[in-house]
C-alpha cells in the first residue's frame, strides 16, 4: 500500500511535465489485410539513449480504441518517464475480444495484437526483444485479452494482467456482441469454454508468467474474477489478485493502472534465469 499511495503521488506532482513522446501510428495485420492506427509512448530520454526499453502493451476495452487509455488515463504518459518503457496501446477492434474468431475470418485479433504488432514494434523501435520486456494488460474486454494472450502466447508476453476483465465468457452470451464473435451457445458451446480465460489458464504455458488482477468488488465481472482467482489458487499458477471498492469505469481504472504498472517496473527489473 506504500508504494501504491507513493505512485499516486508521483504522479501528481509530475502531471505537469509531458515530456513523453506520444506517437500515433499504423500497423498492417496481414491476417486480417487492414491496417489499425495504434499510440506508442515513449519516455523523455529514448530518442538520445541508447539503451533498449522494456514495453508495456495497453488494451482497450469493448467499444474502446487505440486511443481509449490516452484520454481515458492520461497521467499513464508520466510513468513511461518514470519508469522508462514503452507503452503501446493498440487498437483491437470494436468488440474483438482480442481472439482470432473461430466464426469470422474477418477478426483475428489474437494473432494480430499478439504477435503482429509486438513484431512490429520491435523492428522499428529500440525495445527489449525477449518476452523479458514484454508485459500485456488491459481494462474490460482488454483484461480478458491481457490474460488470454500472454496464456496463448507466453513464448512473446512474461508478464501479463487484467483489471475488471471479463474473464468468463460464457455468463454473457447476450452481451457486448460475443455472439458474433463466438456463434450461438447451442451449435458452439465449446467456443464459450475454449475461448474464456478461466478455461484457458488450465493449459499452462511451459515459461512462467508474472500475473496480476484486480476488479472493484461492485464491479458487475467481479465474481468472475473471484472465481479466475480461486482457480488460479487452485492449478498453483502464481498471481497476485487485488479486489478493493470499486465500480466498472474509469475511476477505477485510473488507479488500477498505476499499480499495475508498478508491479511490471518491478518485473523488468528482477533478474531473470
Amino acid at each position: 500500500m506504500k508504494n501504491f499511495t507513493t505512485a499516486i503521488l508521483l504522479t501528481a506532482f509530475l502531471s505537469q511535465l509531458n515530456a513523453a513522446t506520444v506517437d500515433t501510428i499504423s500497423i498492417y495485420s496481414h491476417a486480417m489485410n487492414k491496417s489499425y492506427p495504434c499510440v506508442v509512448i515513449k519516455p523523455a530520454n529514448y530518442r538520445k539513449s541508447k539503451q533498449r526499453f522494456p514495453v508495456i502493451y495497453l488494451l482497450h476495452g469493448y467499444s474502446g480504441n487505440y486511443a481509449s487509455w490516452i484520454t481515458g488515463a492520461a497521467q499513464i504518459k508520466n510513468y513511461a518517464d518514470v519508469y522508462y518503457f514503452i507503452i503501446v496501446c493498440p487498437d483491437g477492434g470494436y468488440n474483438s475480444w482480442y481472439l482470432d474468431s473461430p466464426i469470422d475470418s474477418t477478426s483475428q485479433f489474437e494473432t494480430y495484437v499478439g504477435k503482429e504488432i509486438p513484431a512490429y514494434i520491435d523492428k522499428y523501435y529500440k525495445t527489449i526483444k525477449h518476452r523479458s520486456g514484454r508485459a500485456i494488460t488491459g481494462l474490460s474486454m482488454g483484461g480478458h485479452g491481457g490474460l488470454y494472450l500472454a496464456f496463448k502466447h507466453a513464448d512473446v508476453f512474461g508478464a501479463c494482467g487484467s483489471t475488471s476483465g471479463g474473464v468468463d465468457l460464457r455468463p454473457y452470451p447476450k452481451n457486448w456482441d460475443l455472439l458474433k464473435r463466438l456463434g450461438d451457445t447451442t451449435n458452439f458451446k465449446n467456443n464459450w469454454h475454449n475461448y474464456s480465460v478461466v478455461n484457458v489458464i488450465e493449459s499452462k504455458p511451459t515459461m512462467p508468467l508474472s500475473i496480476i488482477i484486480d476488479c472493484g468488488t461492485e464491479d458487475f465481472f467481479y465474481p468472475v474474477n473471484k472465481n479466475l482467482h480461486l482457480k488460479l489458487m487452485q492449478l498453483n499458477i502464481p498471481h497476485d489478485y487485488i479486489e478493493r471498492p470499486g465500480k466498472h469505469d474509469w475511476n477505477y481504472w485510473r488507479y488500477a493502472i498505476i499499480y499495475q504498472l508498478l508491479y511490471f517496473n518491478h518485473y523488468f527489473k528482477q533478474p531473470k534465469s
